[in-house]
């Protein structure tokens, strides 16, 4: 599945020779697709082992990110992250960074997966609490980390008002786009965020969100892991059961201010993920489309 213009085409070959050509030992495991997002696509080596390969150039950046920030950021965080075990470089056969990463059990968090929601939103709202909780350590809002979420919404009101009007013609007879607006202009008209940055993850939607006999087990990719405001950290909580979605908020005793920024990025993100991906990613729009029905439906 290409998404991309300047996607670089990624199978099992090339994985192989990218293994026997930087760590031979474990280029005759077993090989298998595990997955595939908007940034990487990832192959389970063996039993123990995850190789993340970035589909484009600028996606690559993200994988360096990872392999910088992620060994600081796990010793510190109260349950596992992905651990990068071999850092690739580029090659002949595929010349951009790649990664190795320890394999985590577990399954997407789920209707099927997830015994108690409340509970799950709790567990989800302390690992947040601790990351944003991490000194910087002299990480700024610049580069690889300045990623657009942890910012202000209003620079983003140009293309989100672009995306309003796609999704008009593809999805308003479905959604209420004139009711999603509102609520984007609701809030571009508070006050611009003020306090002091953290650490974000950046896309805690449920894919990135791994459970383990019923509880929140693991938080995988951290490719948008950024420094800024933590507002847009809370927007995937539409993605969740309302349950879940009100622990959360609970437990970090979440301000409506706070709160309307953070479903103002949620519908940003819902309505790009339909107007980019409409003809190239069904499965992600279908997961764009369900979170602005929850946010319509919270918003009654």
């Amino acid at each position: 599945m290409t998404l991309h213009e300047n996607e670089i085409p990624v199978d099992e070959t090339l994985v192989r020779s990218l293994l026997r050509e930087q760590r031979l030992r474990w280029a005759a495991l077993p090989l298998s697709p595990a997955g595939a997002g908007t940034d990487n696509t990832m192959y389970r080596l063996g039993d123990d082992l995850l190789v993340r390969l970035p589909r484009t150039a600028g996606h690559a950046r993200s994988v360096r990110k990872e392999q910088k920030w992620l060994p600081r950021l796990a010793p510190l965080l109260p349950c596992p992250i992905p651990e990068v075990v071999h850092a690739g470089t580029p090659a002949d056969a595929f010349p951009l960074v790649w990664s190795v990463h320890r394999w985590i059990d577990g399954d997407e968090a789920g209707l099927d997966t997830v015994r108690d929601w409340a509970a799950f939103g709790a567990d989800l709202a302390a690992v947040v609490r601790e990351l944003h909780r991490i000194d910087l350590g002299g990480a700024t809002r610049t580069g690889d980390l300045g990623w657009y979420r942890g910012g202000s919404l209003r620079p983003c009101d140009e293309w989100v008002g672009r995306c309003l009007e796609d999704c008009r013609t593809t999805v308003g007879s479905e959604l209420d786009i004139d009711a999603l607006e509102e609520l984007w202009r609701a809030a571009l008209a508070l006050p611009e965020p003020c306090g002091p940055h953290v650490w974000l993850h950046g896309d805690l939607k449920p894919t990135n969100l791994l459970v383990r006999d019923g509880r929140l087990h693991a938080v995988i990719d951290f490719g948008t892991l950024s420094v800024g405001f933590p507002d847009a950290e809370h927007a995937t909580l539409w993605d969740l059961p309302p349950r879940a979605r009100q622990a959360y908020r609970d437990t970090l005793d979440l301000d409506e201010v706070t709160w309307t920024r953070a479903r103002a990025w949620a519908i940003a993100v819902g309505l790009s993920g339909i107007s980019f991906y409409w003809h190239t990613f069904p499965a992600f729009v279908a997961e764009c489309r369900a979170r602005l029905r929850a946010i319509l439906a919270d918003a009654r």
